[in-house]
């Protein structure tokens, strides 16, 4: 069977043996909302466990609307101006309305990137600014949370009179599910908050994993940093495989993204009787997969369903390359990944982004990884602890030949969007 995977803004092809597919693992067929513009305005107007937006609006002298960075394909053009055309007809001034990129500790977006996230009308309108997780002197201190965490939150949100968050809910490699306190947590902390959140305590913690919400400590810890920054509304949406919007929850904070999660648990949940021998999985596609950083969250959706000893190939076009240098030169210097994850416990040996090496180590722990891009050059892909691939499909015949004619395959075109699980 000819499979297409999601690749940058296309698709790549890989065949599989009919005898060989265990199957291809997809989100439900959903109804995408007819309405748009009437869904998410009638959320505002009648949200979940929250006054109307308008009411929470009234006397308020300044506002600031927290929106996800480029790495998240979240429908701001729909979402944002009802929201903001409700703070200004309740008195609100366009010049006192901040539009705040919840950045966390990646690079701040303008510029085309800038308008591609929030359309020229909106990006010509307002004062939109990114969060700079390594500035301390833009965030203020909030104390600690019960786990000893220090709390650094953005400055400008703070000192907003009205606080918004909105974001996009999808299944999360270590958060159980994107959305709602991720706004906050890590999407305006400090570097020295995140230090904590993406310290080995929290992230080798068998439930800091896709899909997981109930005794999930970085959940847990994250939305305890979001009720201390304080959040008076939240405004999240539900995608399907053509980014369109199936669901929108607002309201509450914890109870609209709880409702959220569960809608995308029941549309993203994909189940197979037993483990694997390979998984092929993709990264979804632009922009998710635009550096090899930002793509290790495809390997960590195969990961739960192959089995130990197995073999997952990834393909991810990275046409950023491999990311940020604090990720790239921890990538290159390291040679031994569980020497790594041990040396992680020592809080002098942090790394910015060192976190998703340590997701990789995980990957690495239970599968071999073969690797298919175009975007890093052939010499930088050995460096990757990776298989590297000239061609998807030699990766599909390795695997044939390495587990025998009777090797079980499972597809997932769509990567991070799928919440796969036995």
């Amino acid at each position: 069977m000819q499979i297409e995977m999601r690749y940058g803004h296309g698709t790549v092809k890989v065949e599989i043996p009919d005898a060989n597919l265990a199957g291809v693992l997809e989100t439900a067929q959903s109804i995408p909302l007819d309405d748009v513009d009437a869904s998410v305005q009638n959320e505002i107007s009648q949200p979940i466990a929250s006054p109307p937006l308008a009411e929470l609006a009234k006397e308020r002298k300044s506002a600031c609307v927290v929106i996800s960075d480029i790495t998240r394909p979240v429908p701001n053009k729909v979402i944002l101006p009802p929201i903001l055309e409700t703070l200004e007809q309740q008195g609100i001034s366009r010049d006192k309305i901040t539009i705040l990129i919840a950045t966390g500790i990646h690079r701040p977006n303008d510029g085309k990137e800038l308008e591609e996230m929030v359309g020229r009308s909106i990006m010509d309108s307002y004062q939109i600014i990114n969060h700079f997780s390594q500035k301390p002197e833009t965030h203020s201190y909030l104390g600690e949370t019960n786990n000893g965490t220090p709390v650094y939150i953005d400055r400008t949100y703070l000192e907003a009179d009205l606080k918004i968050v909105t974001g996009l809910i999808e299944p999360h490699l270590m958060a159980g599910y994107s959305g709602g306190r991720k706004a906050i947590c890590p999407g305006l902390a400090s570097i020295e908050t995140m230090k904590i959140m993406h310290g080995p305590e929290l992230m080798e913690h068998p439930k800091s994993a896709v899909g997981i919400l109930d005794g999930n400590p970085f959940h847990m810890e994250a939305t305890e940093i979001a009720l201390m920054a304080g959040v008076d509304f939240n405004l999240n949406v539900a995608i399907d495989k053509k980014r369109q919007i199936t669901g929108v929850f607002a309201g509450d904070l914890v109870e609209s993204h709880l409702a959220g999660a569960h809608f995308v648990e029941n549309q993203a949940k994909v189940t197979i009787p037993e483990p694997v021998d390979a998984v092929v999985v993709s990264s979804a596609g632009y922009p998710l997969d635009t550096t090899f950083y930002q793509a290790i969250k495809g390997l960590l959706t195969a990961v739960e369903i192959v089995k130990q000893g197995g073999s997952i190939l990834l393909v991810a076009a990275c046409s950023e390359g491999i990311g940020s240098k604090p990720f790239t030169d921890l990538l290159f210097k390291t040679d031994d990944l569980t020497a790594f994850v041990e040396g992680l416990y020592n809080p002098e040996n942090f790394v910015i982004d060192q976190w998703q090496l340590e997701e990789l180590a995980k990957v690495a722990r239970k599968a071999d990884i073969y690797f298919y891009t175009d975007g890093i050059p052939s010499q930088q892909r050995s460096k990757l602890f990776v298989h590297p691939l000239e061609k998807p499909q030699d990766g599909i015949e390795d695997i044939i030949k390495r587990y025998g004619n009777n090797v079980q395959i499972a597809a997932i075109p769509e990567g991070p969007y799928v919440l796969a699980k036995l």
